[in-house]
């Protein structure tokens, strides 16, 4: 650790409640930002494709690989920054800057001005979301960290709810350009008015005793991490998780429209309808059980996430091979309750492995490697998929393609469960001065 660190003791008196909630409300408006903003591409994908007669294989790249490279590449060196300076001005400026990107990609004319529109917002969202985590555990302490966690991630299903909503009716109505143009422009907004009224929470605030809260050098950070078994653990299975998330995510909305045949504003009502409600409700959920079996029980931090990702397997399955449209729509409701569960917990895993100066960083290093291999294998293998088997199966095609979802959750519940023998030692070894 660097020789400059001082043990503080944390004083929750030091934290203004209504503060907090306020900062809360307000990262929770962001983040649904940042995810309606990420899904507008798949709400419009059919329409792009007809417009720019692109194939499945070049919407994979731009709708995965196009977005992830950039994210990637920002999403570490603004964490260091999020673990050094102030954090607040942080996520204003990146939130300005993806929605800007978002209004400009109602302006592409073909396939590389895309690719640079998605390569520029995934730089602006990489500001998004490690900065959020880490201010939140500052202004809530542990106990309630987890479900101050879910409550910020509800903005991913009401983004994702507010992307089919509106996106699939403005899409069908006034046409795909439109949609990021009116997609952009509250962001904007929201950042000038989170910059002005939101202050930056003392560092360890939170925490209940003596912590350590001096810098670590890049590589002393990188190298605690890689140490803690259950981080390890976690980060291999969370990118299992991501393929499938982002592979639904990209992909379910042109799912709908070649198997059930509906067209794009019938897709997007149904789609969030269907995700919105039963979404947030997992989200809230997740927080509220794992806080309360987490005190009886610390394995259930992890048991919980495990669980989850392996009963979203079999809503799934009933959501790619029903032809009844309501009982589809049925499965796509179980998959996204139990995909929402898992969101809240496994961010407050990563919080409490992890030292108070190096929280930004180990929430980045797990969202890019996520989205790295997520929304890059996730989009771009059922892209490819979907092109090898059109011959044989047709719009069908796509139902296998998916499946490489399912699969990948299997793997994620099965490897994040295994971290429930190192999480007591690894949270030890987290507070240690």
């Amino acid at each position: 650790m660097n020789q400059h660190q001082q043990p503080v003791n944390g004083d929750r008196a030091t934290i203004n409640t209504r503060q907090a909630h306020y900062s809360l409300a307000l990262l929770t408006v962001i983040f649904t930002l940042n995810y309606l903003d990420r899904n507008l591409f798949s709400i419009v994908l059919q329409s792009i494709k007809v417009d720019l007669h692109l194939t499945d294989t070049q919407l994979g790249l731009v709708g995965g690989m196009a977005f992830v490279m950039f994210y990637a590449i920002m999403g570490i060196p603004i964490a260091w920054l999020a673990d050094r300076y102030n954090r607040r001005n942080i996520i204003a400026i990146g939130l300005a800057f993806w929605s800007l990107m978002t209004a400009c990609t109602g302006l592409a004319m073909n396939l590389w001005q895309l690719a640079l529109t998605r390569f520029l917002m995934g730089a602006g969202e990489a500001a998004g979301v490690s900065p959020a985590i880490s201010m939140l555990a500052d202004l809530y302490d542990k106990a309630r960290r987890p479900l101050a966690i879910s409550i910020m991630t509800c903005g991913s299903t009401l983004g994702m709810f507010l992307a089919y909503l509106l996106g699939g009716f403005i899409d069908e109505h006034y046409g795909w350009r439109t949609v990021f143009f009116i997609g952009g422009v509250p962001g904007i907004l929201v950042a000038l008015f989170f910059y002005q009224t939101v202050r930056e929470p003392l560092r360890g605030a939170a925490e209940s005793g003596s912590v350590a809260t001096g810098v670590s050098t890049f590589m002393e950070t990188l190298r605690f991490l890689i140490r803690s078994r259950t981080y390890v653990i976690v980060l291999i299975g969370g990118c299992m998780m991501a393929v499938h998330i982002f592979a639904s995510m990209v992909w379910g909305p042109a799912f709908m429209i070649r198997v059930h045949e509906l067209p794009s504003g019938t897709m997007g009502t149904y789609m969030g309808l269907a995700r919105g409600p039963t979404g947030l409700l997992g989200m809230i959920l997740g927080g509220v059980a794992v806080m309360r079996l987490g005190d009886r029980d610390e394995r259930w931090r992890i048991w919980l996430p495990a669980g989850v990702c392996l009963l979203t397997v079999p809503a799934e399955l009933v959501f790619l091979f029903s032809d009844t449209l309501w009982l589809a729509l049925t499965g796509l409701a179980c998959a996204s309750f139990f995909t929402s569960m898992y969101m809240g917990p496994i961010y407050a895993i990563l919080l409490s492995v992890s030292r108070v100066r190096m929280r930004a960083m180990a929430t980045a290093t797990f969202v890019v490697l996520g989205n790295l291999v997520g929304q890059v294998l996730g989009p771009l293998v059922v892209g490819y998929l979907n092109d090898l088997m059109q011959a044989e199966f047709g719009a069908g095609a796509i139902r296998y393609s998916l499946l490489v979802g399912p699969l990948c959750a299997i793997l994620a519940g099965l490897i994040i469960g295994s971290a429930a023998t190192t999480l007591a030692a690894d949270t030890r070894r987290a507070v240690e001065a």
